[in-house]
């Protein structure tokens, strides 16, 4: 299907192989990303026709279909889910309804659809006069040809879908780098900046945009540092935060866009991006905001390089109060073909006996060769001949963007190459790592599946309550990656500048304050009940799902401290949005020298280094282990990657399996003693 200015295929989920490996591999196939033209599959050799939408019955309540996107990699094998698409996003209402899980109404039928990739809700209104859907009308959009039906796209909670906060950092205009920009996660992660600011007049075309290295160099040294100060860690081989280049419109609330897709300027604009810019600009105190305040029920034009995308946006309040309620533009779409698509099994890690002759392959896959494909795949030896002989997967217990998904896309990006395969990144955050340490701990044990591990989801989560896997018994250890130092921080906005204060104030006014975690059973979690312990006061624990809306809510000031490792919290204190008390950990870190530990503070007894490690299922041959072990040895003494690591505050730090497998089982039985003393529990 076109959908909006984008085009690609949609799956029922159910076309696809279950396993996501298999079904990533099969996505490629379907596209033919390897080649930069993309000859052998149906992309349009550009990112803008490499995209393919899943849909499926939703299993959130109150929503009609889930829809999972998928970005497929231009003349690289890779598919990336992080990022959403909203043009995309225009065809899933009519695909729904036609393959039978929406009933279509006479005159117009709405979907509501759960985005995946967000875990936001768009309600999707398409034509459908005698109950059939209609894609003929009289509806242009600027960037395609012809015209269309209307379809309604309507946002209604994408404002801090990624990050947890609308203004991720906590202010509406940051200094980075000497530019004044704007950080906002509306539908879309962005940075914006002022064209002005970098000597443009805003209206360049994409290809005098493309062709100035030296901007495209300094949009992406802010972006980097951006991602950082917005929570999202390293982004350096992440596809978010987008970058824009605003600029006035060419009329009453109307804006100029260049959106970036990071690394290019987009042809004409995302309708994610157009979300966010027309927030950006219905919102005072931004680098585009309007003139006058956009109240009430408005239309934002954002003016693309290839015309305009009306945003209507609604709005409550008014001045500093203003808040954004809703966004909705009009898209239309166009169903291309459907049919059979064909893929060579060579496009499979695993290949199968193909089937004798031109046996049709309806749909993805025929059901013979999914079902000799995943038997094969089961019945693979476990040995080290041939190693690796596919894609490599290393899943990460927590949200992209992190400070574990930066480590280990670090890593993995040069395992890559010493191993000669591809190593994507599978993050499955939720239930404080357990999600994820429960699939590795079943996978294959055939080295292609691994883990990022770390003191949570391997020695503090497995202390505090009965989990369905064991952190010594269903893993092999391959090493020691790094370490970081525990870092107490408080809101700036908090009287509070000393360790000392704080705990005088506190034993004052026992019911003064509180402490954000990422979850109980994580390493700020810990930290904050043995500081209460050592410190002899009482804190009001509140856990929040990951350390991104934890740390966001400490800057806004609406908890007043927080443990986080020196990792995740390092931009946010030279930034100025955090202060630093204390270093939870046995020495001053030198990237903040002036900070004391908290031994130093007056508090003794509260050292939490966090530890992250690489893991294997249990079983995987020790030969593949010791292959493993040495290229991330080999990887972490790379001294390019070792300072993007140290640069971020962590350690870089190499063990041996034996090593790490020791380390484990001292830190589990310390951490059952702490969850003993401190009379801890899940709840």
């Amino acid at each position: 299907m076109r959908a909006g200015t984008s085009r690609g295929p949609f799956f029922l989920r159910e076309w696809l192989p279950a396993d996501e490996r298999e079904r990533d591999e099969a996505l490629i196939g379907a596209i033919g990303a390897s080649d930069l033209l993309q000859l052998d599959g149906v992309g349009g050799g550009s990112t803008l026709t490499s995209k393919v939408a899943i849909v499926s019955r939703s299993q959130e309540p109150g929503c009609d279909v889930d829809y999972l996107f998928a970005q497929v990699g231009v003349g690289q094998r890779s598919v990336d889910t992080r990022p959403n698409c909203g043009n995309m996003l225009s065809g899933v209402g009519p695909f729904a309804i036609e393959q039978g899980l929406v009933p279509a109404r006479d005159g117009a039928t709405t979907v509501r659809v759960f985005n995946v990739n967000t875990r936001s809700r768009i309600d999707v209104t398409v034509q459908t006069p005698g109950g059939r859907v209609a894609y003929a009308g009289d509806t242009g959009i600027d960037g395609v040809a012809g015209t269309g039906a209307p379809i309604r796209l309507n946002f209604l909670d994408a404002w801090g879908a990624v990050t947890g906060s609308l203004f991720p950092t906590g202010r509406r205009i940051d200094r980075i780098e000497g530019l004044e920009v704007s950080c906002i996660d509306a539908a879309m992660p962005l940075v914006i900046l002022r064209a002005a600011d970098l000597g443009l007049g805003g209206r360049e075309s994409p290809a005098e945009l493309d062709a100035d290295r030296a901007l495209l160099a300094r949009l992406e040294s802010v972006r980097r540092a951006a991602g950082f100060a917005m929570g999202l860690g390293d982004v350096s081989t992440s596809v978010v935060p987008k970058p824009v280049i605003a600029s006035a419109g060419d009329g009453p609330l109307s804006l100029t866009s260049r959106y970036f897709t990071p690394r290019r300027c987009h042809a004409s604009h995302a309708v994610t991006g157009a979300i966010g810019v027309a927030t950006a600009y219905a919102l005072p105190g931004t680098v585009c905001s309007a003139e006058a305040p956009v109240e009430g029920v408005q239309t934002v034009s954002v003016c693309h390089p290839q015309g305009r995308i009306g945003i209507e946006v609604a709005t409550a309040g008014r001045g500093a109060d203003l808040s954004i309620q809703r966004a909705a533009l009009v898209r239309t779409a166009r169903k291309i073909l459907q049919g059979e698509l064909h893929l060579p099994d060579y496009v499979f890690s695993t290949p199968a006996r193909p089937p004798e002759g031109d046996t049709p392959m309806p749909r993805i896959l025929a059901p013979a060769l999914l079902a000799a494909a995943t038997a094969l795949g089961a019945a693979a030896p476990a040995v080290a001949q041939g190693f690796p002989s596919k894609t490599i997967t290393i899943v990460v217990p927590t949200s992209a963007g992190g400070g574990n998904d930066a480590i280990a896309r670090t890593v993995g990006q040069k395992m890559s190459t010493l191993l000669g395969q591809t190593v994507i990144i599978d993050n499955r955050a939720g239930a404080n790592g357990s999600i994820a340490s429960e699939f590795v701990a079943r996978a294959t044990p055939d080295g292609h599946t691994l883990m990022l591990g770390y003191i949570a989801t391997h020695a503090m989560n497995p202390a505090l309550q009965k989990l369905r896997y064991d952190p010594v018994t269903d893993f092999e250890p391959i090493g020691l990656v790094g370490t970081s130092p525990t870092l107490m921080v408080a809101s700036m906005n908090s009287p509070i500048k000393s360790v000392k204060e704080l705990v005088a104030a506190q034993k004052a006014k026992p019911d003064r304050f509180a402490y954000a975690s990422a979850g109980n059973g994580t390493a700020p979690h810990f930290a904050a009940e043995l500081f209460k312990i050592n410190a002899g006061i009482e804190l009001l624990g509140v856990p929040y799902k990951g350390s991104a809306p934890a740390i966001n809510d400490t800057i806004a000031g609406q908890v007043q401290v927080m443990f986080p490792s020196l990792f995740t919290a390092i931009s946010h204190v030279k930034n100025g949005k955090l202060r630093a008390l204390a270093i939870a950990g046995p020495k001053r870190s030198p990237l903040l020298p002036d900070v004391p530990t908290l031994k130093e503070a007056g508090v003794s007894g509260v050292e939490v280094q966090q530890w992250y490690g690489l893991f294997a299922p249990h079983k995987t041959p020790k030969p593949i282990v010791d292959r493993l072990s040495k290229a991330l040895q080999t990887a972490l003494a790379d001294p390019e990657i070792a300072r993007r690591i140290e640069e971020s505050g962590a350690d870089v730090e190499w063990s041996t399996p034996e090593q790490l497998g020791a380390l484990v089982k001292t830190e589990l039985a310390r951490w059952k003693g702490v969850v003993q003393r401190a009379r801890l529990t899940a709840d």
